[in-house]
């Protein structure tokens, strides 16, 4: 069974990946038209933070504010209005690793700063302190399921608020003990706007629905997504690959073992 839901509208798609760093070169790359960056680009520096956040900001904060940026920059919105949402599998796991070592061994040398960008919560703190946001902000976190949880979280705020809504997607790798425990490779990152109604900087509109039953993977078609599947936000890539390739799509995004968030996904 289903439930429609009112269609919506995609502006500004961001993706930052080290061999896609930024959307231009992910889109030509995803659709087959250009190649992977190599050597990979290093880390963004976002130029929302000031010059000594953007020195302490992990690398989790900072590819999650290098795409949200670009997305409202892209779809001509002020990001002090934008309700936003960020979803993260894991949040940084390098500094959560660093914590479980410290507090093991040395609890006493527990770095404030390093304690301060543990949260999962870190990234859409930055953002709201470096943009002056001051709309509603959340963090959701549903392990493999993430970006689809962020997005099905992001849709039904837009719907209900008839209020455009950011939603930024960011993992990255896993570390020491924890990375036998849980998968996350690389890094990768990605950012849109939701909004209620078409506007110029619309690409593409969408239908949404919940669906019962667990969703069929779904093969990537790019060799350059594919080189990113193993990271925690990988359940991004198939609506990312079809914003990029245009034309319809039909996506099922899995949400648990027995939910599926639909798509039906139109270029405008």
């Amino acid at each position: 069974m289903s439930s429609s839901t009112p269609t919506l509208y995609i502006e500004g798609p961001a993706l930052w990946a080290p061999t896609l760093p930024g959307w231009d070169i992910a889109r030509a790359t995803l659709r087959g038209e250009g190649a992977p960056t190599d050597p990979p680009a290093k880390r963004p520096a976002p130029q929302v933070l000031a010059p000594a956040e953007r020195r302490r900001a992990p690398d989790s904060v900072a590819i999650a504010l290098e795409v949200a940026a670009a997305a409202v920059a892209a779809a001509g919105r002020q990001a002090a209005d934008l309700p936003c949402v960020f979803a993260s599998a894991h949040g940084d796991l390098a500094i959560n690793d660093y914590m479980c070592a410290t507090l093991a061994s040395e609890p006493t040398l527990l770095s404030p700063t390093k304690f301060h960008n543990s949260v999962h919560n870190a990234a859409v703190g930055y953002w709201t302190i470096g943009t002056g946001c001051m709309a509603s902000s959340n963090s959701v976190a549903s392990f493999d399921a993430t970006f689809a949880a962020g997005l099905l979280e992001a849709a039904a705020q837009c719907a209900c608020d008839h209020q455009a809504v950011l939603l930024t997607g960011f993992d990255v790798q896993a570390v020491g003990p924890l990375a036998s425990a849980v998968r996350s490779e690389g890094m990768l990152a990605a950012a849109m706007v939701i909004a209620p109604e078409r506007s110029e900087r619309a690409v593409a509109a969408f239908e949404w629905s919940l669906a019962t039953g667990p969703a069929q993977p779904i093969a990537l078609q790019s060799e350059a997504a594919r080189a990113l599947k193993g990271n925690a936000l990988a359940d991004a890539l198939p609506l990312y690959e079809a914003l990029a390739r245009g034309g319809e799509a039909q996506l099922a995004l899995p949400l648990s073992a027995r939910l599926a968030l639909r798509l039906t996904l139109r270029p405008l």
